[in-house]
């Protein structure tokens, strides 16, 4: 008992410090946006108004919407879009049609959080950085470089990995969120008056009296939940309930009495509405504040890097992108790992952000698009799920997402303002990223199906070659292919160059799933083709790290011994050539060309050893 109640402890406390690290430093900014825009007038009733919005929107979309029923939706103890995706296609696969709009659907949202991952760092950095400002207007000039330093330094040290830093991030960011509270108190105690705006007549009446200032402001009042779909992406590594216990306990309230407390600085000094956050701090205290507040958006961008690099892998695992190089940064965790284009990558778009909008204000007009149009796709997955995985009653379904899926649609749309004042950013970026996905998709689809068309069977290769066999050289060979059933071009330049067969060869192809893990006990699929030979199936799903070496031990209790030291992988290499017949349009078919030419780390996305042999096959046309 005493056992278990530490551990519900210690994930807890991990929760908030990775789950809740986004939308802790959200009130950096959101209500500053919120009366900053200039379109609510300044009065006790709007200030009353806007907190209850801000109020029930966190409890609308983050404690009913994600902490009560989405964390429900779990793919086998996974979270996270991409795991929503696999389950509701698998929920629908009798219906092919519906299924492929859901998996284009979902990729695209998951090619959004891209769009948001960029726009999120740049913002949260820049806002608690601008706390300087109010220390002094002397620093305004150094706000974007401080920022800048401030990001290089983060995705500098990524290549060392999160474990150790990772340690301090819970303990921090309970620091963090009781600075909230304390702060709030402090101005609630002043006011104490403000906490009626806890009942939601004062969110009605500000939208019955003001519906379309209301309609405006919602594309700011988003900003309070930025982060919100970490709750569902972190679960496979916490559980449902150390999440829902730290949103109750700890986050919920500490970001309620927070938002309070700066309405009630606002009851009392209107001034204060251009920095309410920073302003509620004494003078004494603002320069360790600002230090506090950089070290939580720290955190929170860090949990976003973390969260690129694992859906990237899980999205190439998929087949939706080209394998990258992927460094373990941990030999206890598989699941630390580091990807350097995907880092850099999103270093280069983020200071793009900061030097094109540089300050909080111009980048808040920028969000929100892409994670409202996220929250949408969420709802839709969640329908089908509940109502095809889950077998519930049409009308039941309805209900349960049909709210969820009407305020998703009106932050949305709201948002959808902001597209020509820097909204087209993240869509850009998302788009891009869709855009690439697809075709990387299609055009393996169409390969695939050239080299099926083209391939020789490989039971009948293998009988009428061993009636007159050539020489058997000792030790392993494994060859790689795609599909399974084909022979290898790798084994036809082996006998044509070398006229040599290995003693025992295994023909071997991966297969990745769209479920989160596939067990040791049905991790392979072996049929003997006589002559010690076989053809082997590798089963991984989208959160298993490819191991084939690793994998391959599991053959030594079916007859066939791997010497690591004797045995040879061979792994065939297409070159590709665009074609103007192939069934993509002709800048597609470049496209893929060029994806598949610069995607060389195939060896190393599948932990082969230094003695793989990549063999250059023919060229296929597409």
């Amino acid at each position: 008992m005493s056992s278990s109640k530490s551990s519900l402890a210690a994930l807890t406390l991990g929760a908030i410090g990775v789950v809740y690290g986004d939308i802790g430093t959200s009130v950096l900014y959101a209500i500053k946006e919120i009366f900053g825009s200039g379109h609510v007038p300044f009065t006790h009733a709007n200030v009353y108004g806007v907190l209850s919005i801000v109020f029930w929107t966190l409890t609308v979309i983050v404690s009913l919407k994600y902490v009560v029923l989405v964390l429900r939706a779990d793919n086998a103890g996974e979270g996270g879009l991409i795991a929503m995706l696999a389950l509701a296609s698998q929920a629908v696969k009798d219906q092919p049609r519906t299924r492929q709009a859901l998996l284009a659907v979902g990729i695209f949202g998951t090619a959004l959080f891209y769009g948001d991952g960029v726009i999120t760092p740049a913002i949260s950095v820049l806002s608690a950085v601008e706390g300087l400002e109010v220390v002094s207007p002397a620093f305004k000039n150094y706000v974007v470089p401080i920022t800048l330093v401030v990001l290089f330094g983060l995705f500098s040290v990524q290549k060392r990995g999160t474990g150790g830093i990772g340690k301090l991030f819970g303990p921090i960011t309970v620091l963090w969120f009781f600075t909230l509270a304390a702060l709030g108190v402090a101005q609630i105690v002043e006011h104490p008056e403000i906490l009626a705006a806890l009942s939601p007549h004062h969110a009605w009446r500000f939208l019955w009296t003001q519906p379309g200032t209301t309609f405006i402001i919602l594309g700011a009042v988003v900003l309070c939940v930025t982060g919100a779909e970490a709750l569902y992406a972190d679960l496979g590594h916490f559980g449902k309930r150390p999440i829902r216990l730290a949103w109750f306990s700890v986050v919920m309230p500490c970001l309620t009495l927070n938002y309070f407390g700066q309405g009630a600085l606002l009851l009392d000094d209107p001034t204060a509405v251009e920095n309410p956050f920073f302003r509620m701090a004494p003078g004494w205290s603002l320069l360790p504040l600002v230090g506090l507040a950089t070290m939580a958006t720290v955190i929170a961008s860090q949990a976003l890097i973390t969260g690129a690099f694992s859906v990237t892998k899980q999205a190439t695992q998929l087949g939706y992108l080209p394998r990258l190089k992927v460094l373990h940064t941990s030999v206890r965790d598989t699941g630390q790992i580091y990807m350097p284009f995907v880092n850099w990558a999103l270093f280069v778009a983020i200071v793009l952000a900061v030097v094109m909008f540089r300050s909080s204000t111009n980048l808040a007009a920028a969000y929100g698009i892409a994670v409202t149009l996220d929250m949408l796709i969420t709802t839709v997955l969640t329908f089908f799920v509940i109502r095809y995985a889950w077998r519930y009653p049409l009308w039941l379904c309805l209900a349960a997402t049909g709210v969820f899926f009407v305020v998703d649609l009106a932050f949305f749309a709201s948002n959808l303002l902001k597209l020509f004042d820097g909204g087209w950013f993240p869509l850009l970026i998302g788009g891009v990223v869709f855009m690439l996905m697809m075709t990387w998709k299609q055009g393996r689809s169409l390969m695939m199906h050239k080299q099926q068309a083209e391939a020789l069977d490989l039971d009948s290769f293998m009988q009428s070659m061993l009636i007159a066999p050539p020489v058997r050289v000792a030790g392993t060979a494994v060859f790689l292919t795609p599909e399974t059933g084909a022979v290898p071009n790798a084994l036809l330049h082996n006998l044509k160059h070398n006229k040599v067969l290995h003693e025992q060869n295994l023909f071997v192809t991966v297969r990745h799933h769209e479920i989160p893990w596939v067990g040791l006990d049905k991790r392979l699929s072996v049929q003997p083709l006589g002559h010690d030979c076989w053809q082997v199936v590798i089963h991984y799903g989208f959160k298993n790290d490819p191991d084939v070496p690793k994998a391959l031990q599991l053959m030594e209790g079916r007859g066939c011994a791997l010497d690591p030291m004797t045995t040879s992988y061979f792994l065939s290499r297409d070159v590709v050539t665009p074609t103007l017949c192939s069934g993509m349009a002709p800048w597609r078919e470049k496209l893929f060309a060029q994806m598949h030419h610069n995607a060389g780390a195939a060896a190393e996305f599948l932990n082969l050893p230094s003695n793989a042999v990549i063999e250059l096959g023919s060229k296929i046309e597409i």
